[in-house]
């Protein structure tokens, strides 16, 4: 299977971070994991909020109908943290699986009860998870103002995480790669046009 310049970018992200990480001492990368721990107590509640309240409908709606097409075309960002954390949380026997090339491609390959078994990834990336359909949000949001706010309340909790207009894990993540003199176009923290005038905004602010 031929990869796109979409998957071959996750590929080569996922090979650079595994070669990285099994070259550093084991304290390091206890630091690491250490360093992350908030963010995934923010997926924790992100995690519980769509199990609660967004399950059933995303399931029939996507699913169990195979209608979704998120997880299969080139239009998903990814990340460069969201790799560093996936192979953080992986095994060495998920990295091997995950890299062979075919499987960068991220597909729902079969009918689940649950998108997250389907998913190869240990911890899909956050664009994956924090997106909701129309349908979703007029199904379950748009009918009750308290899930409203409290989605809202976590989409703000998410740039605290990957919105660069102060010191933030994303950025922080890509930094240190770029200091053991690796590179990625997935690093859209340093590399987007975007987030970079974020960043200059926010200087001249401070």
């Amino acid at each position: 299977m031929k990869m796109s310049e979409y998957n071959r970018d996750q590929w080569e992200a996922l090979l650079m971070v595994r070669h990285c990480l099994e070259g550093l001492p084991a304290s390091e990368t206890r630091r690491l994991r250490a360093t992350v721990g908030p963010y995934l107590e923010f997926r924790s509640e992100v995690s519980r909020f769509q199990k609660e309240f967004l399950f059933e409908i995303c399931t029939q709606a996507c699913f169990s109908t195979r209608h979704s097409a998120c997880c299969n075309r080139d239009g998903i960002a990814t990340f460069f943290a969201d790799v560093v954390i996936n192979a953080l949380l992986s095994s060495g026997e998920d990295l091997t699986f995950l890299e062979q090339p075919w499987r960068m491609i991220l597909v729902v390959s079969s009918v689940s009860t649950s998108a997250r078994k389907a998913c190869l990834w240990r911890l899909k990336p956050i664009v994956c998870e924090m997106f909701l359909c129309d349908r979703a949000k007029e199904t379950v949001l748009g009918k009750d103002k308290n899930l409203s706010d409290r989605w809202e309340g976590l989409l703000r909790d998410e740039k605290q995480f990957t919105w660069p207009d102060k010191p933030i894990l994303f950025d922080d993540l890509e930094q240190l790669f770029l200091q053991a003199g690796l590179k990625s176009s997935l690093m859209y923290c340093h590399l987007s046009p975007g987030l970079l005038r974020v960043k200059a905004q926010s200087s001249r602010k401070g």
